[in-house]
């Protein structure tokens, strides 16, 4: 039984992390075409992506848009998710359905919907377009990651901080905040990666004027997956395992 359980786990992560890992070595590939077979090692296609300034520019965009998003869309996210854990108002019931509502909403919805608003008030699509349809996005995310480590707080904390003298912003600076700091670096990582991931609501709402990333590369895959585009994908892998590791390490630093 419990080898049928090892390689039923195993196997789901073969399943999960097998195309990446092949993505990875064929970034390598002296192939001109990524779906050839293995013709050799070579680094050319690391020199062209550096070399291809169109992509690096909407790399560097998305990192700058991601960056700017996911950090607004945390600190919007922790006042809200304080909001609603520690005070009682009309409509806090619907307050928490409309967050579920944004967050189960396709993304084709909520891209319309927002191009309709940016056009009926007259703001022009690029990155600010962008950066509000992202945080947009992000925010029920961040809200919700951040309302469930409030849940597990002892409320008796709160109570003896008041007890001692301290008000409400030192309450917050020096007991709920550093307890709160795991679930934020959480939510401040989901928005990144949303924000760094999404094509649909993006496409409606930006212009040819700025370009950012999934865009570029869904254009250029229509035509066919080039290598360029598999040694990108390899660095982009690489970031995100190091933003979990650095993730965990500060948690383990925090516990």
């Amino acid at each position: 039984m419990k080898i049928i359980k090892f390689a039923y786990f195993w196997l789901v992560f073969f399943f999960l992390y097998f195309p990446i890992i092949l993505l990875v070595i064929f970034s390598f590939n002296s192939a001109q075409y990524s779906a050839s077979l293995w013709e050799g090692f070579s680094l050319k296609w690391y020199v062209a992506l550096f070399s291809n300034h169109q992509l690096l520019d909407a790399a560097l965009n998305s990192l700058i848009l991601a960056t700017s998003s996911a950090t607004l869309a945390t600190v919007l996210g922790t006042l809200a998710a304080i909001s609603l854990y520690r005070f009682n108002f009309i409509g806090k019931g619907y307050s928490f359905a409309m967050l579920y509502i944004v967050m189960m909403s396709p993304d084709i919805i909520m891209g319309i919907s927002l191009l309709v608003l940016f056009i009926t008030i007259k703001i022009p699509l690029g990155f600010l377009t962008l950066l509000i349809t992202h945080i947009t996005f992000s925010l029920p995310f961040a809200v919700i990651t951040i309302i469930a480590r409030l849940a597990g707080f002892d409320k008796h904390i709160v109570e003896a901080s008041k007890d001692l003298g301290a008000d409400e912003a030192s309450t917050f600076r020096y007991v709920i905040f550093p307890l709160l700091l795991p679930a934020v670096a959480a939510a401040w990582l989901l928005s990144f990666t949303l924000s760094m991931d999404d094509v649909i609501g993006s496409f409606f709402v930006t212009d040819s004027t700025y370009q950012i990333l999934p865009l570029r590369i869904y254009s250029m895959v229509r035509l066919g997956v080039k290598p360029e585009i598999n040694a990108l994908s390899a660095l982009l892998f690489i970031i995100s395992l190091v933003l979990v590791a650095l993730s965990q390490i500060l948690l383990k630093k925090r516990k």
